[in-house]
């Protein structure tokens, strides 16, 4: 497994500690089954820098650590010394909502399958569970453009991510962001179930019920009082548990 070269006396504990957590999420996204081989990504803002953490190009997510992770500029530069070099989609993707967003410090993004099966439906995630409800003010969408290798995409994707933290990329996937590694996450793990719920309802084949529209409403409105920064279910309070789950389940690895 490559690595960068061994973390010297001049990295910070702040970005260490980044590192540990980003390491922790692309493995936890492998175990929670939404990783796509290599190609989707999760970075990081180093804290009080305008540099950002990505995952080297070609690793499964089961086997990111810490100090694998590769360290990138606003421009794309590589910091440090590796072998490996990063996808250049998921720069074009992250680095725009890093620079427009400066209280998001993680942004996740995937290709699942129920993820993918609701942004290919012409009406996005329905009204129909109550995941999807208390999620639903908190969601925006982008239309497809083509694999993002062009930067003049970044305006859309800023643009239509506006204010909110997820992101249904039309035929393409699910994106999330996070004042932290374990909010990005928690709202992944959210819009994705959502997505699931959908999809299987759709399935059985039975009539669907919608919840009348002041249900609709009241509900959407109790969602964005609960993940609040302030709320009782804030994204990202179940982050030292989700930690302890991974250790149990694969050890530490993801902190070498």
């Amino acid at each position: 497994m490559a690595h960068l070269a061994p973390i010297d006396d001049t990295m910070t504990e702040a970005e260490w500690r980044t590192r540990r957590d980003l390491a922790a999420c692309y493995q936890l996204v492998d175990l929670y089954g939404w990783s796509d081989l290599s190609g989707t990504h999760i970075s990081a803002r180093v804290p009080g820098t305008g540099h950002f953490l990505i995952n080297p190009y070609g690793l499964l997510f089961d086997q990111i650590t810490a100090s694998s992770l590769l360290k990138v500029d606003r421009d794309g530069a590589a910091i440090g010394e590796s072998d490996r070099s990063f996808n250049p989609a998921g720069f074009l993707i992250h680095s725009c909502i890093h620079r427009a967003r400066p209280d998001i410090h993680c942004v996740l993004h995937t290709h699942t399958r129920a993820g993918n099966a609701v942004a290919m439906q012409e009406g996005g995630l329905l009204p129909l569970s109550q995941k999807a409800l208390i999620v639903m003010g908190w969601v925006a969408y982008h239309d497809y453009e083509g694999v993002v290798l062009d930067a003049s995409e970044q305006e859309s994707l800023v643009r239509d991510l506006g204010d909110r933290t997820i992101l249904v990329m039309r035929n393409h996937g699910l994106l999330t962001c996070g004042e932290t590694v374990g909010a990005a996450f928690a709202w992944m793990h959210r819009i994705e179930a959502a997505c699931r719920y959908q999809i299987d309802g759709m399935a059985g084949g039975a009539p669907l019920r919608y919840p009348s529209e002041e249900v609709r409403r009241r509900t959407v409105e109790q969602g964005l009082r609960i993940f609040a920064p302030n709320g009782h279910a804030r994204a990202g309070m179940e982050w030292p548990s989700l930690l302890a789950q991974l250790e149990r389940e694969r050890g530490m690895s993801y902190r070498s």
